[in-house]
């Protein structure tokens, strides 16, 4: 038995916002770390998940780490460890590299931008994305805007909507927290994603939906 966790799946894909779910615009900080408990809707605490992010200019580095283990009576039913590295460049991806492991497996994907597209490379294929591309990895409103998302474990791609932004109270470590809140769905409307967003822009906790129950990271501190 082993549940089908992807990395975000592990999110955390986002996203393209309709002109009713315009991303909201924040000055962001030029370095900042967000770090995050994992729950799974059916095993519980299983990990921790953290955004590094660092700007330079119209340059926006986002290191991203990963450690997720389910067990059940003391058994590993599966493990993900999984390290990445994004650059932005304005609001358009420029480069990815990411290596996840899953159960002692190794699976690396790169991309690059080239010309009006990104090309995201794998041992499943090539996959050539949009420029305005976006990965399911929330760390900035900005991923609230387009309307294909790569998944920075695999590198499939999805085409997607966003709707909500309203404003919602979220319990973040036992305390309500005043955010917006979004929805990233398939176009076909199934739900893939929520994202919550602070007054800063900040976002506190995302869920990614798939059939073997939900994942839910909430930021510490």
């Amino acid at each position: 038995m082993s549940p089908k966790l992807t990395a975000f799946a592990l999110l955390i894909s986002v996203i393209a916002a309709p002109p009713l779910a315009t991303a909201p615009a924040y000055a962001a900080p030029a370095q900042q770390k967000l770090v995050y408990s994992v729950q799974h809707s059916r095993y519980g605490t299983i990990g921790t998940y953290s955004n590094s992010v660092e700007k330079s200019g119209d340059m926006t580095t986002v290191t991203t780490d990963a450690h997720i283990e389910v067990s059940l009576l003391g058994i590993v039913l599966y493990k993900q460890d999984a390290q990445r590295q994004e650059r932005w460049n304005g609001d358009r991806l420029v480069a990815f590299h990411g290596v996840t492991t899953v159960n002692g497996k190794p699976m690396e994907i790169s991309g690059a931008a080239q010309g009006n597209q990104f090309v995201m490379m794998g041992p499943e294929g090539d996959t050539i994305a949009p420029a305005s591309v976006k990965l399911a990895n929330p760390w900035s409103p900005d991923v609230l805007r387009g309307k294909t998302l790569l998944t920075p474990d695999r590198g499939r791609m999805e085409d997607v909507q966003v709707k909500g932004g309203e404003e919602a109270m979220v319990s973040v470590n036992g305390k309500q927290t005043r955010a917006k809140r979004y929805e990233i769905d398939r176009v076909n409307g199934q739900k893939r994603y929520e994202v919550w967003l602070d007054d800063r822009g900040t976002p506190v906790k995302f869920t990614t939906y798939n059939p073997n129950g939900s994942i839910t990271f909430t930021l510490n501190g």
